[in-house]
């Protein structure tokens, strides 16, 4: 194998495979990326057996072969060259030698049969997406995701397809976040749920990028693969149950709150500096017209802050935890930010004033 290329083509592609690449590995090949040199041609594979990043890229190929290289020194030696450096790379099945220059470095290498690469997808639902909207939902909902859950189903982002309609849940019990956008889907049956896990959102979020360019979605039964600019990347699905997340949706809410987002988002931050550490408890106190917030810690420390409203309901008050409205509040693209409250023991639903594509379900606190 041998093939020439410009150090910041490579550059970019290793470092977009970086992040699919676990720095500790049950398998030694897990640390390398595959590198398969073809016509006119490279193909550059990583994986950690949950989630798989394939990019091509066009170069000078000499000879054709493949082998795999490791992924931190190959990206730490390509950082470190200079700007405008042409890389050759030749390899074989226990060496790979990068020349650039006066520059030479000689790697080890494992061979490429030893890489487990995720096999063909039995497609049983199809669409088409922009990466900037596909983009926004994972931005929408993605904070609202479990961390290491013991319901290892909430550990991910729960995606609802029908033929009309993408909509994407995440929620870790405490919170939930909801986004609808309408899509033609070709599926076949009436609706259908899948959960990707958090890895595969979080690198699909760094690797996505503001573009009206098409991203080719294929789900699988097992796995869910996208198709962009080169790249294709599949992730495994969380082989598990969603909760009923409809039946947790607040009904009946009449106190509606209408604030201006920045202000809102500003007092939150302001009184959230002295509530407790811990639980980050904060107590929101509503009249006519105004919302006066309010916090404390065990260290007999108090913070409160009165903010302008538009609020003619109850006067009641209720307590929630500020991270979990903040993470909310950020996510509304509105100058404008509504508050749905029912009382004082219910969840409250966040959205932008003028829009309901997206939802934002926060429980109470007892403070």
């Amino acid at each position: 194998m041998k093939f020439q290329i410009p150090r910041d083509v490579i550059l970019k592609a290793l470092q977009q495979l970086s992040g699919v690449v676990e720095r500790r590995q049950t398998l030694p090949v897990l640390g390398n990326i595959l590198v398969k040199s073809e016509d006119n041609k490279i193909t550059l594979a990583a994986t950690d057996l949950e989630v798989e990043l394939i990019v091509d890229l066009e170069c000078m190929v000499e000879e054709t072969g493949e082998t795999t290289i490791p992924a931190r020194k190959w990206l730490d030696i390509c950082r470190n060259l200079p700007d405008d450096a042409t890389i050759t790379i030749t390899g074989n099945t226990d060496k790979a030698i990068l020349q650039a220059g006066r520059s030479r470095f000689t790697l080890s290498t494992l061979p490429a049969t030893e890489f487990p690469l995720i096999e063909e997808i039995n497609s049983q639902t199809r669409y088409q997406i922009s990466q900037t909207v596909l983009k926004d939902i994972f931005d929408a909902t993605h904070f609202s995701m479990a961390q290491q859950d013991v319901r290892y189903y909430l550990n991910g982002l729960m995606m609802e397809m029908t033929s009309t309609l993408l909509r994407s849940v995440a929620t870790d019990g405490h919170r939930l976040a909801m986004k609808d956008v309408p899509l033609a889907i070709e599926l076949n049956e009436e609706s259908r749920q899948v959960i990707v896990p958090r890895k595969g959102i979080q690198e699909l979020l760094r690797l996505l990028a503001d573009s009206d360019e098409e991203v080719q979605v294929v789900v699988g039964s097992s796995h869910i693969r996208l198709t962009m600019n080169g790249m294709t990347f599949t992730s495994k699905l969380i082989d598990g149950r969603f909760p009923d997340y409809e039946r947790v949706m607040p009904e009946g809410g009449n106190n509606i709150v209408v604030a201006e987002k920045e202000s809102l988002r500003q007092t939150l931050v302001r009184v959230a500096i002295l509530s407790n550490e811990k639980y980050r408890g904060i107590r929101m106190i509503l009249g006519t017209n105004t919302l006066l917030v309010m916090a404390h810690n065990p260290e007999q420390e108090e913070a409160e802050d009165e903010l302008k409203v538009e609020y003619t309901g109850d006067e009641f008050e209720i307590g929630f935890n500020a991270n979990y409205l903040l993470d909310a509040i950020n996510a509304v693209k509105s100058d404008q930010v509504q508050v749905v409250l029912k009382d004082s023991n219910s969840s409250c639903v966040i959205k932008a004033s003028n829009d309901d594509s997206s939802s934002y379900v926060v429980m109470p606190m007892r403070l």
